[in-house]
């Protein structure tokens, strides 16, 4: 039986899971360093709040037009350079005293390579672990990513007191240039994974960006014929549209808290919460169920991501409304169902092209990237007519309708296995059109 031990014994894995937790816990300070400096400069929620999210939509752009690049480079100096593209955005911003403007543009322009470097270390994690050990690896990362956003964005409030905003920038470039070095003296120098112009799709229907033709036009392509690919298309879905429906009610428990006129403080308890949970679920189920069992479970899960959601929007009755201890656990619920993605996770990965594998996954981040920046911004205008826990309540109703849309197809995969395994075979492709009723 594949465990985490096992997991991290492998080189390639552990220099990316070391350095990718690093560069996380970098780019949590330099976040909410620039969010305090916008709003010390503005005094401007607003403003403040686009300096926290002003690094996930430019990704769209990046991941249409330089896309194809994840697979065209090799691996190696393609992390290095993001890396190091993310040390230069933060040591500017320390550096100089930019207008509000040009320093929320800096971010951008930097996040636009974020698609492409992020897609080439996932498809060096899917090249290099494989079986249930991807998914383990897959695991051990969303608990790693979790840990280093919560201690991150709490060290990051305890770096800008001691050190100033400037200064805790410059400690964010460090922590990206220690990353990029660190890659670049322990990390395999691979060839990049289109090496030809000939097709290396494992299934008929998917054909990635081959041939001279320019980078964007490439890019394009090879994201066009992902998204025509029927199963590719709905495992994209699947995971995009539960975390985006969360992340919108996550971004309204500031609001939420004020209405129901929690004390102060009571709103980053909330938000703390779900983080809590991710790590409590990626570890339980990625480390005590198997496979066949985790697969069963993602309508389960999704759904127990939805539910929760409900209590917020509960009127005020005689008995009152729920305390906010009893949110808070609800939302570590909400958190534990995030392990949902274990169980599609290499159904995915097994539908993608050989070739076309960092496009795909850079595709995929892309999207849930883009939900982070779209959904809060969607639910805090829907909250501006309606009470903030009724928008909550309406996103758990949209998990729990996307939970709907899933269950019936997962268990046909798991039917289909079965079948397979009674009759003495079965292949990978097969389970995979199965997942979603192909």
């Amino acid at each position: 039986m594949t465990t985490y031990t096992a997991v991290l014994r492998d080189r390639t894995f552990r220099v990316l899971f070391g350095t990718r937790t690093l560069s996380i816990l970098a780019d949590s300070l330099r976040i909410v360093a620039l969010s305090l400096l916008v709003y010390a400069a503005t005094d401007s929620p607003a403003l403040a709040a686009l300096a926290y999210g002003i690094g996930f939509l430019p990704q769209l752009l990046g991941a249409s037009v330089l896309g194809a690049l994840a697979d065209r480079i090799r691996p190696r100096p393609l992390i290095v350079l993001g890396y190091l593209a993310e040390a230069a955005v933060a040591a500017l911003l320390a550096a100089f005293a930019l207008p509000v403007w040009a320093a929320l543009a800096l971010v951008a322009a930097g996040a636009l390579l974020t698609p492409v470097f992020m897609g080439a270390q996932n498809a060096l994690i899917a090249e290099t672990l494989t079986g249930d050990a991807y998914v383990l690896g897959r695991s051990l990362a969303n608990v790693a990513s979790s840990l280093a956003q919560l201690v991150g964005m709490a060290g990051a409030g305890v770096a800008v007191a001691v050190l100033g905003g400037r200064d805790a920038m410059l400690l964010a470039a460090l922590g990206h240039i220690i990353a990029a070095v660190w890659t670049r003296l322990s990390l395999a120098d691979r060839p990049p994974a289109h090496v030809t112009d000939r097709p290396t799709a494992p299934r008929a229907g998917i054909r990635t960006a081959s041939g001279p033709k320019g980078l964007a036009a490439a890019s394009w392509r090879g994201n066009a014929a992902l998204l025509r690919d029927r199963t590719v298309r709905r495992l994209l879905l699947v995971q995009w549209l539960p975390p985006a429906f969360i992340t919108g009610a996550e971004a309204l428990m500031v609001p939420y808290a004020a209405d129901r006129g929690f004390p102060v403080g009571v709103a980053g308890w909330l938000l703390a919460a779900i983080p809590v949970g991710m790590v409590g679920g990626n570890l339980v189920v990625g480390r005590l169920l198997a496979p066949a069992r985790r697969e069963r479970l993602v309508p389960a899960l999704i759904a127990l991501m939805g539910l929760p959601c409900l209590v917020f929007a509960l009127p005020a009755t005689r008995a009152g409304q729920p305390a906010w201890p009893v949110l808070a656990a609800a939302l570590v619920l909400v958190g534990v169902g995030f392990a949902f993605g274990l169980g599609v996770q290499a159904a995915f990965r097994d539908a993608l092209p050989a070739d076309g594998r960092g496009q795909a996954f850079g595709l995929l981040s892309t999207g849930l990237m883009t939900a982070q920046g779209l959904l809060p911004a969607l639910a805090g205008l829907l909250a501006e007519a309606l009470r903030p826990g009724l928008v909550v309540g309406l996103l758990g109703v949209a998990t729990l309708l996307s939970a709907a849309g899933a269950a019936p197809r997962l268990v046909r995969r798991q039917d289909r296995r079965e079948q397979q395994q009674r009759a003495g075979h079965g292949g990978r492709d097969d389970e995979v059109e199965a997942l979603l009723g192909r």
